[in-house]
């Protein structure tokens, strides 16, 4: 006989969700200073975004495979938490590597490695807290991660600001990263391991047998019928293939390259399912991607509009400030580095104004509702990114980033509230990071395209990219208004 699960305490759930303050204390200083040390190794505006294919990449092939290893998991450790463990271990590692990076393409497989980590402890996350929370704390849940992830990430992004304004020296010889960013690394690598090991110190699992009695774990698993499949996969590989050739063809940027090769790669994948008996775990994780409840199909566009603009504003952010409103791209002078610190206290503001929306949105989706709260703060993202075409005086890009803030913190709870009660728990874990694919490919799409426009259409200027992650804000908010009511209420 089912039974409801119980409900935790507010301390068992800051307890829980302490953990995301060190993954996100860990992105924020990759997010702030990555471009920055790439730009100082060497590399051109038109590579960052190149360079940057290495995260969301991992996490398109990471985070499902977590996902569906983490449903099936279960030790002394429990089912989630050793997971946790081992990706902040690696992650702590490379944090403590990145600055040291003596050339531009360790640096790149540093991030790789970095990214992969923080991956691995992040994706048994979101699903963790469908396993230990019921439906009616499950916003609550997701609200406490958006309330440390903005802690972790505000702490983060001004530490090599602070840094600064205590001595620490914020220039450095040509091909060398600063103290500043140095010791922050190293500070951020302390917080992701203790962070981590405070939540898994302190937070039990329940154990399969009893998470199956409760009666809001849907279990019910029909088959996913796939004969079709092969109709999506061959429109993939037919779009694919065209485009590889077309870029051979016309001599393109190599990084479309990589837009192309994953359509080919997808396509393949989906034929594929069609075909095999196989009952492993790239069949099941293919066949729940294929077969997904209606819910994700609709958010996915949402998700898709909302990253891509994110990526663009993470990764363009520190070379456009620097040029555009402090007129330098010498990675050595103290123009840029002084662009670069302004970044991270940009940076910072978002995310502490994040912290304060995850508080403030419980209270508009009482009175708008999931949909239209959603809405209405991706559009103040929106309008957020675009005033830094029309903005003059850096300090008043404190305002824009309010925008940003209110967006990022809906980004990070609302569509995991309009989704999460409609998903069995069984798959928990691999529907989470399938979820992931809609975060992921639109970075890729980001990386593999945002170069190419600004060389073709902007003369190589960062901002226009700003510009253009703007009205992808715009674009995402309108479709959630495609969200049935029903479904993500």
């Amino acid at each position: 006989m089912s039974k409801a699960k119980p409900e935790l305490s507010f301390w068992q759930i800051w307890n829980m969700c302490f953990g995301f303050l060190g993954i996100q204390f860990g992105f924020a200083l990759q997010n702030a200073n990555v471009s920055r040390i790439f730009q100082t190794l060497g590399a051109n505006v038109d590579q960052i975004p190149a360079l940057w294919i290495a995260a969301p990449l991992t996490g398109l092939i990471v985070q499902p495979i977590i996902g569906y290893f983490s449903d099936r998991t279960w030790n002394r450790f429990g089912r989630r938490r050793p997971y946790f463990f081992a990706g902040a271990v690696l992650a702590t590692l490379a944090l403590l590597a990145m600055p040291n990076s003596p050339t531009l393409w360790i640096a790149a497989g540093l991030l790789w490695i970095m990214d992969a980590s923080f991956n691995v402890s992040m994706e048994p996350f979101r699903a963790f807290v469908g396993d230990q929370l019921p439906p009616q704390q499950r916003p609550l849940g997701y609200s406490m991660q958006s309330v440390f992830i903005g802690v972790g990430a505000v702490v983060a992004s001004f530490l090599p600001y602070v840094l600064t304004h205590f001595g620490v020296a914020n220039t450095a010889p040509a091909g060398q990263v600063p103290n500043s960013v140095k010791y922050a690394f190293y500070f951020g690598g302390a917080v992701l391991l203790g962070a981590m090991a405070w939540t898994i110190l302190t937070t039990r699992e329940y154990p399969p047998d009893q998470l199956e009695s409760f009666s809001d774990n849907r279990t019910e698993d029909a088959p996913v019928a796939v004969a079709g499949a092969w109709k999506i996969g061959a429109l993939f590989l037919a779009l694919g293939a065209i485009g590889l050739a077309l870029i051979g063809t016309l001599g393109l940027e190599k990084e479309l390259y990589l837009l192309a090769g994953g359509l080919v790669v997808f396509g393949a994948l989906f034929v594929w399912l069609s075909a095999t008996r196989s009952g492993g775990a790239a069949r099941q994780i293919m066949g729940d991607l294929y077969g997904m409840p209606a819910p994700m199909r609709r958010l996915n566009w949402v998700q898709f509009f909302s990253w891509f603009a994110m990526f663009a504003m993470w990764i363009n952010t520190t070379p456009a400030v620097a040029e555009h409103f402090y007129g330098s791209s010498d990675t050595t002078s103290a123009a840029y580095n002084e662009g670069a610190n302004w970044v991270g206290v940009l940076m910072g503001t978002y995310n502490g104004v994040g912290v304060i929306a995850a508080i403030v949105i419980p209270i508009m989706v009482r009175a708008m509702g999931l949909r239209m709260s959603h809405l209405v703060n991706l559009w103040l993202g929106g309008l957020g990114l675009m005033s830094f075409l029309v903005i003059r005086d850096p300090q008043w890009l404190i305002a824009s980033m309010v925008g940003v803030g209110f967006a990022w913190a809906s980004i990070l709870s609302l569509p995991y509230a309009m989704l999460s009660d409609n998903l069995p728990a069984a798959k928990m874990g691999v529907y989470m990071g399938i979820f992931n694919f809609f975060i992921v490919i639109p970075q890729l799409l980001a990386a593999s395209v945002l170069g190419v426009l600004l060389k073709l259409f902007f003369h190589n200027q960062p901002i226009w990219a700003l510009g253009m992650g703007g009205a992808s804000l715009i674009i995402a908010g309108l479709c959630t208004l495609r969200v049935p009511r029903m479904e993500a209420a």
